[in-house]
């Protein structure tokens, strides 16, 4: 089994216009960093100089948003589903 990551209109270009991409059970920081090795350059949209996530990027982990568990140690499990989304501006 694996856990599916969907993937936002904006970082498809990085995923060959993959929508959702599987990944092995773990974390979402082990989710983000198998991303990075399969599509270079991902993480550096996700992620900030720090390794925290961007403010702009809300990860969802089943619908429950990752500041609210325990954010990249949120564990992900075979059948879960992680959500990239990114957060649109007002104006």
């Amino acid at each position: 089994m694996a856990a599916k990551i969907r993937i936002p209109t904006p970082l498809r270009k990085l995923t060959n216009n993959e929508e959702v991409v599987e990944v092995n059970p773990g974390t979402v920081g082990a989710a983000i960093a198998e991303l990075q090795t399969r599509y270079p350059g991902i993480k550096e949209r996700l992620l900030d100089d720090s390794g925290a996530v961007r403010r702009f990027v809300n990860v969802y982990v089943n619908e429950e948003d990752i500041r609210f568990l325990q954010d990249q140690q949120t564990p992900v499990n075979d059948g879960d589903e992680v959500s990239i989304i990114p957060a649109i501006a007002g104006g």
